[in-house]
């Protein structure tokens, strides 16, 4: 099967399936286009206009999850759990995790009172994660699952936006959940799933942005 990913190189949720991607050793071909002007053939091909879209052969898969849950499908071993009820909690908490992305879009954009209004919508959320995540170094334990995928793309960039920063947004308050962050952030596959200098792209477009947050970068 030939497994082609669409999708742009900032893109959180297109990473989430390219690290399961690299774990399950599935070969694929990556296009990266621009979101703000896409060109016409992928109009004609993504039903909701956005990315990451997965071609396989000639049929299209889209949606971030659904793409990582297809990679998972048609591997040899299995990244969920075992256990029905835990594989569904982990789907919920996968679920859970996206709206994250958009709270981190506020931190990056906002002014000052965007930014601690998201800041604070984001940390109620991670609290939440913290009193669920017990003491193992990924969420189930000692293997890393799909779930550790999906929250690595946030963990990143939050260790982006404290190297960055004054720490800004530091995780000392979740003891749990730092390190877990700084398990999934070693793995092989979660480093391999960005470009080289994406940090840098990261600094240049919170710069950009010219929110409250590029006030806190240091140099």
């Amino acid at each position: 099967m030939k497994l082609e990913l669409i999708s742009f190189k900032l893109c959180p949720f297109v990473q989430r399936a390219i690290i399961i991607l690299k774990k399950q050793n599935i070969d694929y071909d990556i296009t990266y286009i621009n979101p703000m002007d896409p060109p016409d053939w992928f109009k004609a091909i993504s039903p909701t206009g956005q990315v990451p879209l997965l071609k396989a052969n000639d049929e299209i898969i889209f949606e971030s999850s659904v793409i990582s849950e297809f990679a998972n499908d048609i591997s040899d071993t299995d990244l969920h759990p075992k256990d029905a009820i835990q594989k569904a909690k982990n789907r919920a908490w996968i679920q859970f995790s996206s709206s994250m992305f958009d709270d981190l879009f506020n931190i990056v954009t906002g002014d000052k009172d965007k930014f601690s209004e998201a800041k604070d919508s984001l940390f109620k959320k991670l609290s939440r994660v913290e009193s669920v995540k017990g003491n193992d170094p990924f969420f189930n334990g000692n293997n890393f699952a799909l779930i550790d995928a999906a929250f690595s793309p946030l963990f990143m960039r939050l260790a982006w936006i404290n190297e960055f920063t004054d720490n800004a947004l530091s995780l000392a308050e979740f003891a749990r959940l730092s390190a877990w962050s700084k398990a999934v952030l070693a793995v092989k596959e979660v480093k391999d799933s960005v470009v080289d200098g994406l940090d840098d792209v990261y600094y240049s477009n919170i710069e950009g942005r010219e929110g409250y947050l590029s006030t806190l970068l240091v140099d």
